[in-house]
């Protein structure tokens, strides 16, 4: 048996089948919410993390976009207690988001969280972001985590959704308070089942790459409140920042690259009636073009990536990058 599949018969004999859930402050009854638990070719430190997480919450739904599954681990988790789903990479990121909230609101969760494999949580993470969750007064509501990038060492700023141009808000010193915001980090952030119902699904033609900023602006388009809680901080690392003087780069490889300009045009073109923050795709990526060039290693395949992209998301063209450009996918994958 391998160290991961040790890993996981382990987490099934310790992990608690079932834990109480997390009532809001002054409530009668307790509050149903769930877990989707997003898997890729876990380690055995992102299936302690899920040990993590599912001490402190009962409905649990694992999500393995994995491309081949290990039945193992699979039956080891559900003898823990959590639902797997093996989605198989179906809508990437989007479709593990939404198979997990359609079994969670099947089960009458009425809140429903996100977390990535490599987010640690802490004790009573899911008590203090519900009682955020209260906080909002209403029944539809996105809220997320104050986000704290360990490499830049700063925290993500709000973006209230006020104004025509909106103007970041440093958050990095607020110990407490729900910060307006026009569109939250996936990870760890909550959402009621209202909103969802409202909304509908997350966007699987975006695959993965600004999925929840285009449903964080889809909320603030619909009048749905959307909330950084800065009581909760989750410290994270995007990709592997390497800082050069003021300028810092990701490395994330090509076909990140491909994603991530492509549906920053798309999302922020779709509201650029209300917010005019359309201009910035463009301007991110001669940005990036230019730290890839500078910093980083298969420069011609990051760059072709990012530009593709870009053209891509000015025509609306959507899907997976091996279904729209075959030859251009290999060739930014090739190793």
């Amino acid at each position: 048996m391998s160290e991961l599949q040790h890993e996981s018969a382990a987490l099934a004999r310790t992990a608690p089948q079932t834990t109480s859930p997390i009532p809001d402050e002054g409530a009668d009854e307790a509050v149903a919410f769930g877990l989707i638990f997003v898997l890729y070719q876990p380690t055995a430190e992102f299936l302690h993390n899920l040990d993590k997480a599912r001490a402190q919450c009962r409905h649990v739904v694992a999500v393995d976009n994995s491309p081949q599954i290990d039945p193992q681990l699979h039956e080891a988790l559900q003898r823990g207690g959590t639902t797997v789903i093996a989605n198989h990479n179906r809508g990437g990121l989007a479709g593990a988001y939404n198979r997990g909230t359609e079994a969670l609101l099947a089960r009458g969760c009425e809140i429903v969280f996100l977390l990535d494999q490599d987010s640690d949580i802490a004790d009573g993470f899911f008590a203090d972001m519900l009682r955020a969750c209260a906080e909002t007064g209403s029944p539809t509501f996105l809220v997320g985590p104050k986000i704290y990038e360990i490499n830049l060492g700063k925290c993500m700023p709000s973006i209230p959704p006020g104004r025509r141009f909106p103007k970041p808000r440093r958050i990095d010193d607020e110990p407490r308070g729900l910060f307006p915001s026009l569109f939250v980090i996936s990870s760890g952030s909550a959402f009621s089942a209202e909103t969802f119902r409202r909304l509908g699904a997350f966007r699987e033609d975006y695959f993965i790459e600004y999925i929840d900023i285009e449903y964080g602006l889809r909320a603030s388009d619909h009048g749905i409140p959307v909330y950084m809680n800065a009581g909760v901080t989750m410290r994270q690392t995007t990709g592997a920042i390497k800082r050069h003087g003021k300028m810092f780069t990701t490395h994330h490889v090509a076909w990140r690259r491909y994603y991530g300009a492509r549906n920053a045009v798309h999302a922020l073109g779709l509201y650029r009636r209300k917010w005019a923050l359309h201009w910035l795709p463009g301007l991110l990526a001669v940005h990036q073009s230019v730290c890839v060039l500078l910093f980083e290693p298969r420069k011609l395949a990051k760059v072709a990536a990012i530009w593709c992209g870009y053209v891509d998301g000015l025509l609306g063209r959507l899907g997976t990058f091996e279904s729209r450009h075959p030859r251009i996918h290999a060739y930014c994958t090739r190793r």
